[in-house]
């Protein structure tokens, strides 16, 4: 018996490099995911090395606008080139990345009778909350699709109250992962007591609250060391904040690294920090880090604790002190940092991109059928 071939149209309209956890998961999973053929609409500039996952990838021309006033003469634009590439491509199944942003809502407007799987990443969850004009575009691209996919319950349950459970029967749960065998544990974890390496890596924004892990490094008993590895718009900020804390030599800040590197490093470190204290879809980098043997302390978010549950220590979110007690409780119990390294990696063997692609593609079949 033979496999039934998918062809898919999806896409992400951004820049099409690993810049963000939702670009790196796309590239995981259509690599991951068998029997598909993926085309993928993105921006310029083009990573080569990156776009290798998918069979076929088309940046689009039609020049982007924020939302304001110029919003829906660009929408109207993106949705004829969108159309067209529609009608070019002839998928069996769209896979609208993001809910209610604009590509999302482009494909709602082109797709006629194929079906749309969307798929919510997070951000634009948190957009819907805060503006009714992202609500609105949201419920139309949830109203368009034959099923919503969310990678936690919390944030499934956070989408079925924005659209005022209309759509419940078309939320389903597809837990995110990574390519686990690509993963390595550190040869020679810690064997005393004392501070800890520790490493912090995502975007340098409010959300992502690093500002909780610097401040909480003033408030330890134990001199731990943070390396803070990503790029945003508080990184001055972050840095200054350091050097009032007078945490100069405790705080080494490190530019964005490609994930290949991000990996080798990891390994290096004691223990990771987490510190979004707003909405998290997932949290991908909790499980780059559980699959590098690193215990995680994490803010104690729905979809975290969803996620994390008790392969982690978690914290008040955006509490110093509350992270503080954790941190210095990982330093001075070698046992129960121990523990959390094996619950760590047998936490992370539940996330495998390949399991994810499987679930993915289940759901496309009974979709098209």
């Amino acid at each position: 018996m033979t496999t039934r071939l998918l062809n898919i149209l999806t896409g992400i309209n951004r820049p099409c490099e690993p810049s963000s956890g939702s670009m790196i998961l796309a590239n995981d999973l259509y690599h991951a995911m068998p029997k598909t053929h993926t085309t993928f609409l993105g921006r310029e500039p083009v990573d080569q090395a990156w776009s290798a996952a998918f069979d076929q990838l088309i940046t689009l021309s039609t020049t982007k606008r924020p939302h304001g006033p110029d919003f829906d003469p660009y929408l109207e634009e993106l949705t004829r080139e969108v159309g067209a590439l529609i009608e070019k491509t002839r998928p069996d199944a769209i896979h609208a990345q993001y809910l209610g942003f604009a590509l999302s809502l482009a494909f709602t407007r082109t797709a006629g009778s194929i079906p749309i799987i969307s798929i919510a990443h997070g951000p634009d969850v948190m957009a819907a909350e805060r503006n009714e004009q992202e609500r609105e575009t949201l419920h139309e691209v949830a109203a368009a699709s034959t099923a919503i996919v969310a990678p936690t319950s919390a944030l499934a349950d956070r989408i079925d109250r924005l659209t005022r459970r209309r759509f419940t029967d078309r939320l389903t749960v597809i837990p995110w992962g990574i390519p686990l065998s690509s993963a390595r544990v550190r040869d020679q974890p810690p064997d005393g007591t004392g501070p800890l390496s520790l490493v912090h890596a995502g975007r340098l924004d409010d959300n992502k609250s690093t500002i909780t892990a610097i401040d909480a490094l003033s408030l330890t008993d134990h001199p731990h060391h943070l390396t803070v590895i990503g790029q945003g718009t508080l990184r001055e900020h972050l840095e200054q904040r350091a050097i009032e804390l007078g945490l100069r030599n405790r705080v080494q800040f490190e530019p964005f690294l490609p994930r290949p590197e991000l990996w080798r490093r990891l390994p290096n470190f004691d223990a990771f920090v987490f510190t979004t204290r707003g909405l998290e879809a997932f949290g991908l980098v909790l499980i780059e880090a559980q699959a590098h043997g690193l215990p995680v302390a994490y803010s104690d978010l729905p979809s975290v604790r969803e996620v994390l549950g008790s392969a982690g220590v978690p914290y008040t979110p955006g509490d110093p002190s509350s992270l503080a007690m954790v941190l210095d409780e990982m330093g001075r119990e070698i046992h129960r940092h121990k523990d959390l390294t094996k619950a760590a990696l047998n936490n992370a063997r539940r996330y495998d991109i390949t399991t994810t692609g499987r679930q993915l593609r289940e759901l496309t079949l009974r979709v098209t059928s």
